[in-house]
This record gives C-alpha cells, structure tokens and sequence, in this order.
C-alpha cells in the first residue's frame, strides 16, 4: 500500500460504495495475467471462453487513458485521468507513480473486501 489520496467517479447506478466501505483498487496497464500489452479496445470475459484475465477477479473495471500529470513539490505528483467521462485524481509520492505516463492508456479494477 502507498500513501496516496484518490477521486474517482463510479458510475453508482451499477455499483455502489457505501461511505466507509473497504474496497480494493488496482491501476493496471493489461488484463493479461502474464502481464504482456492488451489492445485496449476489445475485452471478451472468461463466461464467452475467452482466456482468463485480471478482469475475472474484480467486480467492477473501467478502461481509460491519463490526460495529465503535474508534478508539485516535494516530490508529489497529481495524475488525472478520464473513463469515458467518469474522471480520477491520484495524488502520491512521485516514486511510487513514476511508471504512469501522459497519454497512457489504464485499467482501474475494484472490488469490495
């Protein structure tokens, strides 16, 4: 875990998180479990007999890209990114989201512990 404030919009009319429920969040480049690249514009879930992919672990999972990144100081960095519409902020410690890029393409995958 890492010291890090996160915003992020969920589309609560198909999952909903109650204020001080525990969640666990992962920011993923790939939903391959070798972690080798994905295209990012086709996803067919393992129920359709695709491969097994990150996905199959979380209830819930947005694709996005980073639109950008400002660096404060003291080493704290600001990432903002865009799911169709639904918007994050992850501010932390630039060391722990140096392999974030602008104009990366990611996953955010969540599910309720």
């Amino acid at each position: 875990t890492y010291e890090c404030d996160l915003l992020l919009d969920v589309n609560c009319q198909i999952y909903s998180i109650k204020d001080g429920q525990k969640i666990s969040l992962v920011l993923a480049s790939t939903l391959n479990l070798d972690g080798s690249p994905d295209d990012h514009f086709s996803y067919s879930s393992n129920v359709n007999g695709a491969d097994p992919s990150l996905a199959d672990d979380y209830d819930y999972v947005m694709h996005g890209r980073i639109f950008e990144i400002t660096y404060k100081k003291n080493n704290v960095v600001v990432i903002a990114a865009s799911f169709g519409g639904l918007l994050m902020r992850l501010t932390g410690d630039q060391r722990h989201l140096s392999s974030i890029l602008p104009d990366m393409r990611l996953y955010v995958l969540i599910k309720k512990n």
